[in-house]
């Protein structure tokens, strides 16, 4: 039985080998016992006998290699001189073919065994070469996985260098004129009365600029670099904010909007106000996503490498394969009115503060969108 000092395949070797052997012992006796209890007028059976001890010598150098045959082609010598010697000595002639054969064994055995221990090197170089390449191709495998990668954070920089230029454009070219659009159409709000057609026509304008300085506000979102004043940060807390502030979104569209209480208190090390944005966007998304009489749930774990695991989970219709591999590139979406950095703006976000953003969307309704974020540091200390 092979133990934890003895692997299983080791003890099938040894198993095989010690079979082998004994198969080996067991023919080298037969065919000798044969000679010396057959009568030596029997000349024809002797030669055949003769003959046989070539089968264990081949098979020894086939299984053993060089030695193999070597050590058993010596002992048929061995067990083969006495009967010669005794059995049918006197005759020169009959002693001088016999002893010719015994050469022949040790030759047959030698020579069967080398060219047997070359193709058994030549098999395992073989095997080794066999290894390599194998090995090679993983690691060419991981290399061209780690180009896709590296090609597709490229092009995501590419767009970023190119969303850049445009934000410094639209803040130059749309900012500007569109606060003066809103400051006008405010002023000649004041001059009509609220049940005059025209003051609908200019709060209409009004929400329409306010929603174009949402998307250039956007732009800039994206493509600026970052600036985060990291503090400790309690995450059902912010959490909290964030239901409050879309609790009438749900409600007017008959969603369940739940919030589930942590197991224990969890802080992370963020920058509070970006990290709403993230969280506001997610839930908004979620609410959209979501049917009337469906509901939103955000719960709050701890994963086993101790990072902060905070879900969202809807009851929509969930997300084509299609478009989960393309959410979170920039200007990409679904929706009409959308601008398609709600989630990219997002993803940054988190990844900015040593997390990552997951989405899972499986064949049952329903999407999970799930943050990473690492534990603060004193935190971990205390729970360890």
């Amino acid at each position: 039985m092979p133990t934890a000092d003895c692997p299983l395949d080791w003890g099938i070797t040894m198993t095989t080998t010690f079979t082998r052997i004994l198969a080996l012992a067991g023919c080298i006796i037969g065919i000798s016992l044969l000679h010396y209890l057959t009568p030596l007028h029997l000349n024809y059976l002797h030669d055949i006998f003769q003959r046989l001890y070539y089968l264990p010598i081949i098979l020894a150098a086939f299984w053993f290699g060089l030695r193999g045959g070597l050590c058993c082609s010596l002992i048929v010598s061995i067990v083969y001189a006495p009967h010669i010697l005794f059995q049918w000595g006197g005759h020169l002639t009959m002693e001088m073919e016999k002893y010719m054969e015994i050469l022949i064994y040790n030759t047959v055995g030698g020579v069967t065994g080398m060219l047997s221990q070359r193709e058994q090197e030549r098999s395992v170089e073989l095997q080794k070469t066999a290894e390599g390449l194998k090995e090679s191709y993983r690691k060419l495998q991981d290399q061209s996985e780690q180009m896709i990668v590296i090609e597709e954070q490229l092009r995501r920089a590419e767009k970023l260098s190119t969303l850049g230029e445009m934000a410094a454009i639209l803040a130059h070219e749309i900012r500007n004129p569109l606060g003066s659009i809103r400051g006008t159409a405010e002023i000649l709000k004041d001059d009509y009365h609220p049940d005059d057609p025209m003051y609908e026509f200019i709060e209409i304008q009004i929400k329409e600029t306010e929603r174009l300085n949402r998307v250039v506000e956007d732009f800039l979102n994206m493509a600026r670099p970052q600036q985060s004043d990291m503090l400790p940060c309690p995450v059902q807390k912010e959490l909290e904010t964030i239901v409050n502030l879309v609790t009438n979104d749900a409600k007017n569209r008959l969603i369940s909007l739940v919030l589930k209480p942590q197991p224990q208190p969890l802080i992370i090390k963020a920058d509070g106000e970006k990290l709403r944005q993230a969280f506001l966007n997610i839930v908004i998304n979620a609410l959209q996503a979501t049917p009337t009489g469906g509901s939103v749930t955000i719960s709050t774990t701890v994963s086993e490498n101790g990072y902060c695991e905070i879900r969202f989970n809807d009851t929509g219709v969930g997300i084509e394969a299609g478009t989960l591999e393309r959410i979170f590139e920039p200007f990409y979406t679904t929706k009409p009115e959308g601008t398609g950095l709600g989630l990219a703006i997002s993803k940054k976000i988190i990844e900015s503060h040593n997390g990552n953003l997951l989405i899972h969307s499986g064949p049952m309704p329903g999407t999970t969108v799930t943050v990473r974020l690492p534990i603060l540091d004193t935190i971990k200390g205390e729970r360890g």
